[in-house]
């Protein structure tokens, strides 16, 4: 018969004196005041949880009374009745205590609380975005700034579903833009990028899956169009003419005579570097970022004799097309804005547009597709793209001058007659 346990009395507890080595004062249930040598008097349970012997502390007698400590023992056993073991659930309320007090310091001083969406959010920003291009950082900032973190800023990235995101990407989609269309394409770019946002916090322990992979098809799909571009040859001839006659920067007037020539994507023309541009070799060697791939572009002779009238005004910088004696590119608005100086708004040319204008005019002059998508830098996959890779860059150079050549006659307003020759 297991021993009778005759519970405390205060007195008991108040009379306990020190003895040479630390005692047990049972109350029963797993309750006892452990006395030290010191004559400290501290509450414990010792109590059995999934096959472990535990122990809980309940504090220091009399600062903890009796019936204090009974009462937490009573609490105890109602948490291991309903499968709660007590020293987990205390484990986690020190934390969430301390989580709360490091938030409201944070707060304070004006930071984003940890593992917030804000904070995990500029986090993904400095190790993803920050070394993209200054057009990329710009418009993510104004998207965070903007549409996401006065919404979901402070809310636990851990914690945030599926249509409280949707809600943000609801309200950029109804925006309308300076043609009053709405910008469900730009609700789509922040839905792609909220994705890599949501796959970082997953890889660095702050979620636990992309929320923005449910909303696939949930918003209103964006249908891509064309950039305008021109397909009348006696209206490019006309454009290249106004472009001699632009009073503009001379970077920005070279950048105008150059573009429809090498007709590669604005953002990349204007990122154009002098390191990667060799005038003996007569070509414009560059990564990509946008196929991933090197990407070559055979200089015409047209081509050649604009840079070097160039190379004095910003060789001794980085950038072919930059301000500041080249250490700067031109911004992303400079081209379009010269162009509807000369009467040419976005929906006749846009920048792009001349990637369209030469394919549609090199095609009608009878140059096979294969060099043109080439030259285009579209993605060729397998050992196909590698092979075109090598056979067509002759073809390119020659193709590259003809259209040059071609270009110019159109602009001294010559009858052409749009086919290949032999």
């Amino acid at each position: 018969m297991p021993k009778k346990i005759i519970p405390l009395t205060d007195i008991k507890a108040k009379s306990a004196a020190a003895k040479d080595a630390p005692y047990k004062l049972a109350d029963g249930g797993g309750l006892y005041l452990m006395v030290g040598k010191d004559g400290s008097k501290l509450w414990r349970m010792d109590y059995r949880f999934n096959e472990k012997r535990l122990t809980l502390s309940f504090g220091k007698y009399p600062d903890v009374s009796l019936a204090v400590a009974r009462a937490k023992r009573a609490e105890a056993k109602e948490q291991i009745a309903s499968g709660i073991d007590p020293s987990d659930l205390r484990r986690s309320e020190r934390v969430q205590v301390s989580q709360q007090k490091v938030a409201a310091k944070r707060d304070a001083e004006g930071l984003p609380v940890i593992d917030s969406f804000e904070a995990v959010a500029w986090e993904w920003f400095e190790a993803k975005i920050k070394p993209l291009s200054d057009s990329h950082r710009s418009r993510t900032t104004a998207y965070l700034k903007n549409d996401l973190i006065p919404y979901l800023g402070k809310l636990p990235m851990a914690e945030i579903k599926a249509p409280v995101l949707l809600e943000c990407l609801r309200r950029i989609a109804v925006r309308k833009n300076n043609q009053g269309k709405t910008i469900t394409e730009t609700a789509n770019r922040v839905r792609e990028q909220m994705g890599q946002l949501w796959r970082f916090a997953i890889a660095t322990g702050r979620a636990e899956r992309d929320i923005a992979a449910d909303l696939r098809g949930a918003l209103e799909a964006h249908v891509q169009k064309n950039f305008s571009h021109i397909t009348d040859p006696k209206l490019l001839g006309q454009l290249m003419r106004d472009v001699e006659g632009y009073g503009g920067a001379p970077v920005t007037v070279a950048a105008l005579r150059l573009l429809p020539l090498v007709f590669v994507r604005p953002g990349e023309f204007r990122a154009a570097r002098w390191q990667d541009i060799d005038l003996e070799a007569k070509e414009w060697r560059y990564f990509s970022p946008k196929t991933k791939i090197d990407h070559i572009v055979p200089l015409s002779e047209q081509v050649l004799t604009q840079l070097r009238a160039l190379q004095p005004l910003t060789g001794m910088g980085e950038y072919v097309f930059g301000v500041r004696s080249g250490q700067r590119p031109l911004s992303e608005g400079t081209i379009n804005q010269a162009l509807k100086a000369l009467g040419y708004s976005s929906d006749i040319i846009h920048p792009h547009g001349f990637r369209h204008t030469a394919a549609t005019m090199l095609a009608e002059m009878g140059w096979d597709e294969n060099t043109i998508d080439r030259q285009l830098s579209h993605v060729v996959q397998g050992v196909k793209g590698v092979y075109q890779k090598a056979k067509y860059i002759e073809d390119r150079r020659k193709m590259m001058q003809a259209w040059a050549n071609y270009v110019d006659q159109l602009k001294r307003g010559a009858t052409i007659i749009p086919l290949r020759t032999a």
